[in-house]
């Protein structure tokens, strides 16, 4: 069967959107590295501090195999899976936008068996190098210069916000509505890129929702909340169906339009043809005088 698309582009945030949890703590955790985490946290930006942990977790002896197996254990809401399998089965394009890395997300999601209805994951870089030891890079490399970004919400290695506009333009011909979801502060930069048509999905009491809160004017996309996986799933639902019920009314009623317009076109021609056609009369008879 042929698949079905839409007008709709649907971009999830990672960690505490579609999993429950932040990736990079729960790996931390579940190997017995949370206090030497902690103690690094203070002295170096989060994404440095991730690349160093993972050279300790290596030689430590901790294996590629153990970090995929804690990554495997992650707890995820079991509405979520459905919720992505059914935009996309409605013909909605999904795509990843997070700060967490290229590598916890794939292992994650092709443990999920949902790798196949992303067209596009954008992270920071994740590898393993030629020690088996996993490296964690910057998606924007700030160690040679910024992203530019004036938003303090922002971290150094990434700015969404930035990512969003290379999506919208990429999109700009085809006239693409934007569903966004997210829960962190980092989500709150590519929230206020989006454009009326779009819609931004901020989880209830969390930092996006606490900054969008703060003045919800300056977002001029419309905003639906939601809280776990069950209401994310109610909610994308309703509102994809909105999207795809607005357009279809649209096409109707330019259809309608342009029928009327043609038929109004059909009766002109015909009327016109009607007032230039010379009616055919009897000829005069010829009477003869006599005389």
């Amino acid at each position: 069967m042929a698949q079905i698309n839409n007008n709709i582009v649907v971009v999830f945030d990672f960690d505490k959107t579609i999993i429950d949890v932040d990736s990079d703590n729960w790996v931390i955790d579940e190997l017995g590295f949370t206090d030497l985490f902690n103690q690094l946290l203070p002295t170096m930006p989060w994404n440095t501090v991730m690349d160093r942990m993972m050279k300790e977790l290596h030689d430590q002896g901790k294996t590629i195999e153990e970090i995929k197996q804690a990554l495997r254990t992650i707890p995820i809401h079991p509405r979520i899976v459905p919720a992505i399998k059914a935009a996309h089965s409605l013909g909605c394009e999904l795509r990843i936008v997070s700060d967490a890395n290229m590598f916890f997300i794939e292992t994650i999601v092709e443990h999920l068996g949902i790798s196949e209805f992303f067209s596009e994951i954008n992270s920071n870089p994740g590898f393993v190098d030629e020690h088996d030891t996993l490296r964690i890079s910057p998606y924007h490399d700030f160690t040679n210069s910024s992203h530019g970004c004036t938003h303090g919400t922002c971290p150094p290695n990434m700015c969404k916000g930035l990512v969003i506009e290379r999506i919208q333009e990429s999109l700009a011909k085809e006239g693409k509505k934007i569903i966004y979801l997210g829960d962190g502060a980092g989500d709150y930069c590519p929230s206020l890129k989006l454009k009326p048509e779009d819609y931004v999905m901020p989880r209830k009491n969390f930092p996006v929702w606490d900054l969008i809160s703060q003045n919800p004017m300056l977002v001029k996309a419309t905003i639906r909340e939601w809280s776990d996986g069950e209401s994310l799933e109610k909610i994308l639902m309703g509102t994809i169906e909105e999207i795809v019920l607005e357009e279809d009314k649209e096409k109707k009623m330019l259809s309608t339009t342009t029928s009327a317009e043609n038929t109004c076109k059909i009766q002109t021609i015909s009327v016109g043809i009607n007032v230039h056609h010379e009616p055919i009369m009897p000829r005069a008879l010829r009477v003869s005088q006599s005389g």
